[in-house]
């Protein structure tokens, strides 16, 4: 090839890359997204210009989604609110849980039982005592009729019920949570027994309770109505009002045994305030990332391993870029990058791709109405600017008429 052949070939080379350095069009959805109808409103594309006093609008168009609150409205014949949270209060027994089991003044039934799979502790010479579900108090109650029933005594003995040693137990959670499932909490299976607790008696435990069975769900979606979360137990629907994790109150924490059924409602809107760490909040927010200015010949190279990036839970899309190294550095080269996230409507499981110019993002007064919280499974990918883009142009046409012959 001849030289004047190889500066006509690098020629149109190099205008097609530099023509491929241009911006890229915008991202097409399915959902309502440019008119703030997204699972965020966060998620529509910001205006070219903003207006010299911005009212920060995602807020209400959120809110304006949201189904009223259903905390407090009792239906069918279930116990809601207050009558529910009395009526499950304290510690729970269920199978599997070690008690220890004193009568006064008689060896004859004094010894540790184990909770049988019918939910009844059997003791010799008794009918079984249904266990699962009631506290220690109720089934000494039930042990001393039992033994009077039965012309043991004649007068009623003292009796005493205490937990040695909780099992772990299998519920089952749906709803607004990022991973409906049925889940182990409590006692993992296989662990050993704490002796020490045992001969202390008086055993507790908190990974049994309702918080414990909604993070091992993945925790709330940010649509989660906590006003109303039903937990369901032997036939029975009990409606819980959870708000007090957020509101810095005593929040209702139940028990629970072996079965239950744990429903968390949706408002079927982005809720804000619930964007931050709580005990039913997911630990923090895994997300897919790359920061790559040119394409990586491995994962070595690319920092790619096993796992992904945690971020806190209530991160927001350009908190992620700064901590990513998507922001800053050498002006003349890193300004006017951009920036995409990919995610995923928890409640319809349909992707999203939304675009952000970092440059815009940083200087608009409004940037807040238009940077997305993430949510768990996100990712994140950024692209270099015009400047860098070009330089790479250039360096291909280098090599390239390099190698031509």
């Amino acid at each position: 090839m001849s030289s004047a052949s190889r500066k006509t070939l690098g020629l149109f080379l190099g205008v097609g890359l530099v023509a491929g350095c241009g911006p890229a069009p915008s991202p097409k959805n399915l959902g309502p997204i440019d008119d703030g109808g997204g699972y965020q409103a966060q998620y529509r594309d910001p205006p070219l210009s903003f207006a010299e006093t911005p009212i920060l609008q995602s807020e209400r168009l959120n809110a304006a989604r949201c189904k009223p609150l259903a905390g407090g409205v009792a239906s069918g014949d279930g116990k809601t609110g207050g009558l529910a949270h009395h009526a499950l209060r304290g510690e729970r027994l269920s199978r599997n849980d070690l008690v220890d089991i004193r009568v006064a003044d008689d060896e004859t039934f004094v010894g540790n039982y184990v909770v049988s799979r019918d939910g009844t502790l059997k003791l010799p010479f008794l009918p079984p005592v249904r266990a699962e579900g009631r506290t220690t108090a109720q089934i000494e109650a039930d042990l001393i009729n039992a033994l009077l029933n039965d012309e043991f005594y004649d007068e009623a003995p003292r009796v005493s019920v205490r937990v040695a040693d909780f099992a772990g137990v299998s519920v089952a959670v749906s709803g607004a949570v990022f991973e409906p499932h049925a889940a182990e909490i409590g006692r993992v299976s296989g662990d050993d027994l704490d002796i020490a607790r045992q001969t202390a008696l008086g055993a507790s435990t908190e990974g049994r309770n309702l918080s414990a069975a909604i993070r091992a769900a993945g925790g709330i979606r940010p649509d989660a109505d906590i006003s109303a979360v039903e937990l369901y137990r032997g036939g029975q629907r009990y409606v819980l009002d959870m708000r007090g994790v957020f509101e810095g109150r005593n929040a209702v924490d139940v028990m629970l045994i072996t079965g239950d059924e744990v429903v968390v409602p949706s408002r079927q809107c982005f809720q804000e305030d619930l964007m931050r760490p709580s005990p039913i909040s997911p630990p923090g927010v895994s997300m897919f990332l790359s920061n790559l200015t040119v394409p990586a010949t491995g994962n070595a190279p690319s920092a790619i391993g096993r796992e992904v990036r945690q971020v806190p839970y209530g991160t927001r899309m350009m908190q992620a870029l700064i901590d990513t190294n998507c922001v800053g550095g050498t002006r003349t080269t890193s300004a006017h990058r951009s920036a995409i996230l990919v995610t995923r409507d928890p409640t319809t499981q349909v992707s999203t791709v939304i675009e952000r110019s970092i440059e815009n993002q940083l200087r608009r007064p409004d940037r807040d109405d238009y940077d997305p919280y993430l949510l768990p499974g996100d990712g994140i990918a950024c692209y270099d600017s015009s400047v860098t883009n070009l330089t790479q142009a250039l360096l291909a046409v280098g090599v390239a008429k390099a190698v031509l012959p």
